[in-house]
Order: structure tokens, then sequence, then C-alpha cells
């Protein structure tokens, strides 16, 4: 069991520098995305391969995981956009209003009946969201636009809606297919769907660097194997072990490490106002709240059976 909780929170630690390396990277949000879909593609299929462990993907299913494949993509390139306009630590606290999106759409694209305690949690989120968005100061970073810091809120906010959305059309698969298997072919849908775009994105933006620059390579690298294959497999290896409840929870703490980071390698808190603090603490108090109806609901469960 410790074990598992040590696998889980590695997992959750090389998922907290995604935003780190996306900072690092110097190429645009798509061709990072690009990239780390590419390189995660290319190592599943090097391990399915040694470990012989193909499994034949039911036609109706093949539709499923395009579409997922492709939510995948729009999630990391809203993600890195997030980063690239205001900063990580920003792309990772809208991240962690993911969990209670998905509870919401969770309740929306199943027809369960809508739980007025699950809204009001989500509209703390929301109020969270809103007090980083109007509480900055105008002068909170003179060498970046104030624009492009309320944009970069935007797209965390878009990235973590995304995020929340595919969780929850990837659940039945997930119990379906190995994860290995199942994260191979979202990431080469995603990735063959970013290269059919790629020529009309790169019409709208001729000066593009397309080829990585110095240690980018490295960070790619970093980003497609320990940040997606490998934080995958140490997850799946804990799940095996641990309660699902007990994984969302752990999960929870990806923007914590990330910011943690952030702060500590990009000084970050020095371009961040008040705003950024009282809406952290709205949406982590959400979190918390969530935490504590999840403990209900299991209980609840228990006493039923």
């Amino acid at each position: 069991m410790n074990k598992a909780y040590a696998q889980l929170h590695a997992a959750v630690l090389l998922w907290g520098f995604t935003g780190i390396l996306g900072k690092a990277i110097s190429l645009s949000a798509p061709l990072i995305v690009w990239y780390r879909m590419l390189v995660a593609t290319v190592i599943l299929l090097i391990i399915i391969s040694w470990r012989k462990e193909w499994q034949a993907i039911e036609k109706k299913d093949v539709k499923k995981m395009i579409g997922i494949g492709a939510l995948f993509a729009a999630h990391w390139v809203a993600f890195y956009a997030s980063i690239k306009l205001a900063n990580a630590s920003i792309a990772l606290i809208c991240l962690a209003t993911a969990s209670v999106f998905t509870t919401l759409l969770d309740s929306l694209l199943n027809k369960n009946k809508w739980n007025r305690l699950e809204v009001a949690i989500g509209g703390i989120a929301v109020i969270g969201v809103l007090a980083i968005y109007f509480l900055q100061p105008a002068d909170r970073n003179a060498e970046q636009p104030m624009q492009n810091f309320n944009l970069g809120l935007v797209f965390g906010i878009l990235a973590s809606i995304i995020s929340a959305l595919f969780t929850v059309l990837n659940k039945p698969l997930a119990t379906k297919y190995p994860a290995r298997s199942l994260v191979f072919y979202e990431m080469l849908s995603g990735f063959v769907i970013l290269s059919l775009i790629a020529p009309f994105y790169l019409l709208n933006q001729p000066n593009e660097v397309l080829l990585p620059q110095g240690w980018d390579y490295l960070w790619i690298f970093l980003l497609g194997y320990c940040c997606t294959v490998w934080a995958q497999s140490l997850a799946v290896a804990a799940l095996r072990q641990l309660s699902p409840f007990t994984i969302t929870l752990s999960v929870n703490l990806e923007p914590v490490y990330g910011i943690i980071l952030a702060f500590v390698i990009f000084q970050e808190n020095t371009q961040l106002g008040y705003g950024f603090y009282v809406g952290m603490t709205f949406i982590f108090f959400s979190l918390l709240l969530q935490t504590f109806l999840s403990i209900r609901k299991t209980q609840k469960a228990r006493v039923i059976e």
C-alpha cells in the first residue's frame, strides 16, 4: 500500500512539471502539444510492440477514441496557451477547477439529477476565478500586458472545462481497454488531427519557429515520456491498490505541486497580485468541500451495501 501511495504521488508530481516544462520550451502552444503527442505515441508504440500488448478496438469505440484524442489536443493547446499568455501558476490554478467541472458535466451528460450542493461548490470555484480576473492590480507586471494575462486566464478555464469533458467521456473506455493501448490511440488521434490542422495554422503564422531550440529537445522528451507515458503508468499501477476517491484527492495536489515549482524555479510569485491568492483560496476551498462530499457519498454507498 505504501508503494502505491508513492507511485501515485510520483505521478502527480510529474504532472505538476507539465506547466514548468511548457513555460521552459520556447515553441508556441500548438507545437508543444504536437511534439508531446508525437513523443508519447512513438514511446507507447515501442512499449506496446515490445510487450505484445496490442488489443483490438471495437468499431463503435474508434470514433470515441478519435474524439477524445481531439479533446486531449485541444485541452493541452489551451493549457499551454494559458502559460504563454499569463504564466504557469495561472494555468495550474485554473486546472484545479477541473474536478468541479467534471462533477457537473457528469450529471449533465449522464442525465443524473443535479445536486444543489455540487452546483454551489462549482459556484465557489467560479468566484475564485473571477477574483483572479478582476482583482489584479493594473500595474501587476509592466512587461506583460493585462489583456494577455486575462486572455491566459480564459484559456486556462477553457483547458479545465475540456479536461472535465474528456474525463467523463473517457471513463467507459478506461474500464474496457488497457491504459497503454487507450492512451496510445488517443495520443495518435490527437497527433494526426493536429498534423491535419497544421497547414492552416502555419498559413496564419508564417514566421512560426517549427524546430525546437537548444534545451527544448530535452524538455519535450521529458514532457512526452516522464509527464505522459511514465506518469500514466505509475497512476494506473497505483489505481490497482487505491480507491478512486484517493486517486481523485491526490490528483488535486497537481496544481499545488506545480505552483510551488513555478514559484521556486521562475519566481512567479513576484508576478501575481493579491487577486491570485484570494481566488486560489476560493478554488481550494471548493476542492475541500468536494472532498467532504465525496467522503459522504462513499459512506452512504457502504451503508446501502
